[in-house]
């Protein structure tokens, strides 16, 4: 996969923070919906490494990204390959969802603070509703092949972004409101709830190639089947089942679930790329 080179890839809201220092805690609002948002791609428990107050918390040290400016840049430079993705993700939810406005990307090293707490590297990359921000520490993106499995690719890093952004087009749409996020389990509301991300995660990726920059330049370049592999690979190593084999000794309990198999994960992200935004009602459906 690769970033038409002559793209404008500038629009996105993205901005580089340096570590941070003396994170505060705090009495900050986070909740079971923050709790369990704040992970949405590792399953991990994250109830004692959440931090609580806003984004004031510590001292931050916050940069945009100005050297970023074309496809070519996102294709040599990972930071400019997010504020590519981005700046596409942006235009294609603007053209799909009345009164859509932009998240914040913020890209990070070990610890930031956040509208929900204390995002650490341990969290993996997570939306914020409270601050509607995406946060992602992009070493995140060889752990995903080191450690949990995925071929590589950069397609399967920006299925990572878009998913995080199908929590945004959540939020801002109100479906993330009275869900039930307390249940575990293969039907559950967190599951239909990740899966609905997945699927509008592949409803970008399917018309990515047809969304253009003001100009009307494709930000990318048509994707090759080695390209929607690595998206499937990356969608396959987040499986709730998949991590519990590698990584929790072996023991599949389907009743933990709160993301979703691999299977499930492939599979609407499959509906979304290939049959769009309106096949991702995953709450009307009755098999997931």
């Amino acid at each position: 996969m690769s970033f038409n080179d002559d793209a404008d890839i500038r629009g996105g809201k993205v901005s580089r923070r340096g570590r941070t220092t003396a994170i505060a805690g705090g009495g900050g609002v986070i909740g079971i919906i923050a709790v369990v948002l704040i992970s949405q791609l590792t399953g991990v428990d994250l109830t004692g490494l959440l931090g609580g107050g806003g984004p004031g918390g510590g001292t931050v040290e916050e940069s945009p990204l100005t050297e970023c400016e074309t496809g070519a840049d996102a294709d040599t430079n990972l930071d400019c390959r997010m504020l590519g993705a981005a700046t596409s993700l942006d235009t294609f939810w603007t053209g799909t969802v009345n009164g859509y406005r932009q998240p914040e990307l913020v890209l990070f090293e070990q610890a930031t603070p956040t509208g929900c707490g204390t995002g650490t590297s341990a969290t993996g990359p997570f939306y914020c509703p409270p601050d509607e921000t995406v946060y992602i520490d992009t070493s995140f993106f060889a752990e995903l092949e080191s450690r949990f499995g995925a071929n590589g690719g950069p397609l399967g890093q920006l299925y990572v972004v878009a998913h995080e952004w199908g929590h945004h087009i959540q939020h801002i749409t109100g479906r993330m409101d009275g869900l039930d996020l307390r249940d575990t389990g293969p039907t559950s509301d967190g599951v239909r709830l990740e899966l609905q991300a997945d699927c509008y995660a592949g409803a970008w990726v399917g018309a990515a190639e047809t969304t253009t920059d003001a100009s009307g330049r494709p930000f990318l370049d048509p994707l090759t089947e080695t390209d929607i592999e690595a998206a499937l690979s990356a969608a396959e190593a987040v499986g709730d089942d998949h991590i519990q084999e590698t990584l929790g000794g072996g023991q599949v309990n389907p009743e933990t679930w709160t993301h979703g198999s691999s299977e499930q994960r492939q599979r609407w992200f499959t509906i979304g790329r290939t049959e769009g935004v309106g096949s991702c009602d995953t709450f009307a459906a009755g098999a997931l």
